[in-house]
């Protein structure tokens, strides 16, 4: 590894809008394309980090590479340090708040610099952590399903050895909702985890009764009944639930974990590394998450977050629903139900004849 201390050279992010081999429904809509952004961090040791994150919308992908791009201007000739990088950008952004699109360009850039320091170091991002590679156990994650028409996917799932399936609730009404788990336990029988997404969808009175008729299938979580900034909503289902309650992919950088753990706000948190504040914020959160014994899950971006389960002491389990596969040239692998994680950094490279057929201006 040199001896010099990287420098940033230039910041270049691309929009792309990548086609999904199964669309997701939820209680809102169906997401049925991924809008992603691509970030590329180049250096003067002429190594660059890449990384990507999920716009949600399309609407946003021009603003958000306008904002990584600006951001990476003033980064330009500072070295490469990730932990001083985000106190830089917590001065920066401090009097308008980290939340949003600003949050989600931060905590891109953190993760293309880890990037960088990986690949100069010729090591997987997981082993510059103090860890080492290892397979993470994965859940398949769905949108909306129905047990007869999708019963040939979800098998699939469990020929690919996965021992956990997420599924979509909250789209109709509570006998839905129980006719689809009560069709989809039978299907996957009494030892695969089943998880339900209700996606924000519910208030804490039919969140409440809605767990509760769920509550004869043995369902592993309850994700996010409730609106995800209500904390006192949250504790107060969790309060009675039969069944855990998971949140946290919604929540913001670790200051944001913080007042959820200390409002009891759930069971388990699942922090998703583009809005927790990249690898930086992940690391401060996991060790939040063991010092309150709460299992943490990944959300999303399973390249990166194989690395960082491998080094999150209460690590649960990595949600798999490959956005970025179609435009990678190594996409994330399972393999007996699990991801591991690859290098050096973070192991991700573009199939560049794929980003340039699913580019937009």
């Amino acid at each position: 590894m040199s001896q010099t201390v990287a420098a940033i050279r230039g910041v270049r992010a691309r929009s792309v809008v990548v086609p999904l081999k199964r669309p997701v429904k939820n209680a809102f809509g169906v997401i049925d394309s991924g809008p992603l952004v691509l970030i590329d961090v180049e250096t003067d040791q002429g190594v660059t980090g890449r990384t990507y994150i999920f716009a949600y919308s399309k609407l946003t992908l021009k603003p958000l590479v306008y904002l990584i791009e600006e951001i990476g201007r003033e980064l330009v000739g500072k070295p490469v340090a990730p932990f001083d990088l985000m106190k830089a950008m917590d001065a920066r952004f401090r009097l308008l708040g980290w939340q949003g699109l600003v949050g989600m360009a931060v905590s891109g850039l953190d993760m293309a610099c880890w990037d960088v320091l990986g690949q100069l170091a010729g090591r997987p991002l997981v082993e510059l952590l103090g860890g080492s590679a290892k397979p993470i156990k994965a859940y398949d994650s769905y949108g909306v399903v129905d047990p007869a028409a999708d019963e040939r996917a979800l098998r699939r799932s469990l020929d690919q050895g996965f021992r956990g399936i997420k599924i979509k609730g909250g789209d109709g009404d509570a006998a839905n909702d129980e006719r689809v788990v009560k069709g989809v336990r039978a299907l996957l029988g009494p030892d695969i985890a089943l998880m339900i997404d209700f996606n924000q969808s519910l208030d804490p009175a039919e969140a409440t009764r809605r767990i509760s008729r769920l509550a004869p299938y043995d369902l592993h979580w309850i994700e996010e009944p409730v609106p995800q900034e209500s904390l006192s909503g949250h504790a107060k289902v969790r309060e009675t639930s039969p069944t855990p309650i998971q949140a946290g992919e919604n929540w913001w950088f670790p200051r944001g974990f913080a007042e959820a753990i200390a409002a009891g706000a759930s069971d388990f948190i699942m922090p998703d590394v583009m809005k927790v504040g990249g690898v930086t914020g992940w690391m401060q959160v996991a060790a939040q998450a063991d010092a309150a014994s709460i299992p943490a899950s990944s959300h999303l971006f399973a390249e990166v977050s194989a690395h960082l389960l491998a080094v999150t002491p209460t690590a649960h389990w990595l949600e798999f629903l490959d956005f970025a596969g179609a435009i990678l040239a190594k996409p994330a692998e399972i393999i007996d139900g699990a991801v591991t994680a690859r290098g050096p950094g973070l192991g991700i490279e573009w199939n560049e004849p794929a980003v340039a057929k699913y580019l937009v201006s």
